[in-house]
C-alpha cells in the first residue's frame, strides 16, 4: 500500500481543538461567564469575527453556513441591527483597555453587503477599544458582483487585507460549481487595492469537477503574474452528508485522489519556484511576510479565520448567526437560525447554542496540536515550559503511542527524537494524520471528517 492510500483517511482539519463537531449544548449564561473570565485568561489581545451569512447565489461546493440574500423584506437590515446590538452586549463585559489586533469579516459573502454597512460595523468596533500598531482588518470578497466603485469603497472602510475568492479561472469549472466569475479583470482589482496600500490574498480551490493538474497549473501561473501577498490553495472537502448541495458535484465526477494530490504538488512547485514560502497546509506567502517569519521562529498560530502571528493572535469574539467565539478555554457558537438570531438578539439576549469548555488536559492537547498543525514540529520542552508543567504531563494528556508514531516515522512522515517530533517534507500533506494520532478524542470516535487529500 502506498503512502497516499494508507493515510488518505478521514481526519479532522483541526482549525480548532476539539473540532466543532464535538461541541455540546451551551447556554448564553455560560458564554457570558467565559467572556468575563477572558479578561484575565490568555492573551489580552482582541480579535473580532463578523459572520455575514448572505450570498447573492450559493456555490455548490460551499461548506460555509450561507443563505441566499432575501430580495424583499427587512431581514438583512434587521440582521445588521442585531450585529450592532450583539456587539454592545458582549463588549460591555470586556476590559476597554484591551487592544484590537484583528477584525475579520467572513460568510457567506460579506461583500454581498454594501461597503457602507461594513464600514459602520468597523467604526462601531474601533470606537470601543484601542488597537495594536497595524491591526489586521480583513474581508473575504466574492469578486463576481463588485464594480470598480465597490472595490474603492471597501478600501475606504478601514480594511487593509482583502481575500479574493477566485477559486478557479476556468468558466466551465465555475459554471459547474455554480460560481459567478469575477466582474472585473483581476488585474484591475489588484491595481485598485494596491493603490490603496492594501495587502491581497488570492484563494483557489482544487478538487472540483473538470479540474486537472494542467488546468489548475494555469490558475497558479496567472496568480503568480499578479503577485498577491498571499495565495491559498484550499483542498475541496467533500462532505455531502453535512452539506447536501455538494451532492450536485457528484453528477459531474470529482478528481481521483492521485489527481488531486498532483494539483497541489504542481501548484506548490510553481509557487516555490516563484519565491513563495509554504505556510501550513495550504498557504503560500512572500519571504518578507510576517507569517513566514513566525513559522521560522516556531511561533505561527491559527484560528477559524486562518493563520496569524503572536502579534495578531487574539481571543476571538464572534458576532452573527453561526459565529464561533474562540476564547482561551471556551468555544461558543451562536444559533444557525438567522431569524432566531435576529429576534433573540434584538430582544436583548445572546444566542449561544453550542460550545465547548476545555478541561486542563484538553488545553494541553490543544497547545500540542495547534503547534504541530501550524509549525510542523513539536518540542516537548518548549510546550512544557509554556504550559508550566513537566514533559511527562504533556505526553500524558495526549494519546502518545510510540508504536503508532514509530510506524509513521518508518513511513517517512515524521522524524522522532527524544526532544520532539518534526514533519518531513513527505509528511507535510499528512500533518492532520499525525495530529489525529496524538489526539485522545480520536481513539474511539464515530465522528465523520474529510480526507486530507
Amino acid at each position: 500500500m502506498n503512502i497516499i492510500d494508507k493515510y488518505n483517511v478521514s481526519v479532522p482539519r483541526y482549525t480548532s481543538y476539539p473540532p466543532a463537531n464535538y461541541f455540546r449544548e451551551m447556554k448564553a449564561e455560560e458564554y457570558a461567564d467565559a467572556v468575563r473570565r477572558s479578561n484575565s485568561e490568555g492573551t489580552s489581545l482582541i480579535s473580532f469575527y463578523l459572520h455575514m451569512p448572505f450570498c447573492k447565489r450559493l456555490c455548490h461546493y460551499c461548506g460555509c453556513n450561507s443563505y441566499i440574500m432575501p430580495r424583499t423584506g427587512n431581514t438583512v437590515a434587521r440582521y445588521i441591527d442585531a450585529i450592532h446590538k450583539e456587539i454592545d452586549m458582549v463588549t460591555a463585559d470586556l476590559d476597554k483597555s484591551r487592544p484590537i489586533s484583528q477584525i475579520h469579516f467572513g460568510g457567506g459573502s460579506p461583500t454581498a453587503m454594501p461597503a457602507s454597512v461594513l464600514k459602520e460595523i468597523n467604526d462601531h468596533l474601533l470606537s470601543l477599544f484601542p488597537t495594536i500598531e497595524k491591526p489586521e482588518i480583513a474581508v473575504e470578497c466574492h469578486p463576481g458582483y463588485l464594480t470598480e466603485q465597490d472595490w474603492t469603497a471597501l478600501t475606504e472602510s478601514h480594511f487593509n487585507r482583502f481575500s479574493i475568492g477566485v477559486q478557479d479561472l476556468d468558466t466551465k469549472v465555475l459554471e459547474t460549481v455554480g460560481r459567478t466569475p469575477s466582474n472585473l479583470p483581476l488585474e484591475d482589482i489588484m491595481t485598485i487595492l494596491r493603490s490603496a496600500g492594501a495587502t491581497v490574498n488570492m484563494d483557489f480551490l482544487f478538487g472540483l469537477p473538470y479540474q486537472t493538474p494542467d488546468s489548475f497549473a494555469k490558475n497558479i501561473e496567472k496568480a503568480i503574474q499578479l503577485h498577491p501577498d498571499r495565495l491559498v490553495t484550499f483542498s475541496y472537502g467533500h462532505v455531502p452528508w453535512v452539506f447536501k448541495r455538494q451532492q450536485i458535484l457528484e453528477k459531474h465526477g470529482l478528481p481521483v485522489t492521485e489527481e488531486k494530490q498532483k494539483m497541489y504538488e504542481v501548484a506548490a512547485d510553481m509557487l516555490h519556484e516563484a519565491g513563495y514560502k509554504s505556510i501550513g497546509l495550504d498557504h503560500f506567502v512572500l519571504p518578507e511576510d510576517e507569517l513566514y517569519k513566525a513559522l521560522e521562529a516556531g511561533l505561527l498560530y491559527r484560528n477559524f479565520q486562518g493563520y496569524c502571528t503572536r502579534r495578531t493572535t487574539g481571543q476571538v469574539y464572534a458576532f452573527g448567526a453561526t459565529g464561533i467565539s474562540q476564547l482561551d478555554s471556551t468555544y461558543a457558537q451562536n444559533t444557525k437560525d438567522i431569524q432566531e438570531y435576529i429576534d433573540t438578539t434584538l430582544g436583548g439576549s445572546l444566542t449561544t447554542r453550542k460550545g465547548y469548555a476545555l478541561t486542563p488536559q484538553e488545553r494541553i492537547a490543544k497547545e500540542v496540536i495547534e503547534r504541530l498543525m501550524c509549525n510542523y514540529r513539536l518540542n516537548w520542552g518548549e510546550i512544557a515550559s509554556t504550559m508550566q508543567i513537566s514533559v511527562g504531563e504533556v505526553k500524558a494528556a495526549l494519546h502518545y503511542d510510540e508504536a503508532q508514531l514509530g510506524e509513521m516515522a518508518s513511513d517517512g512522515l515524521i522524524d522522532m527524537t527524544e526532544n520532539g517530533i518534526a514533519m518531513t517534507s513527505t509528511g507535510h500533506p499528512f500533518v492532520r494524520n499525525v495530529a489525529a494520532a496524538l489526539d485522545p478524542l480520536m481513539q474511539n470516535t464515530d465522528k465523520k471528517f474529510s480526507k486530507p487529500i
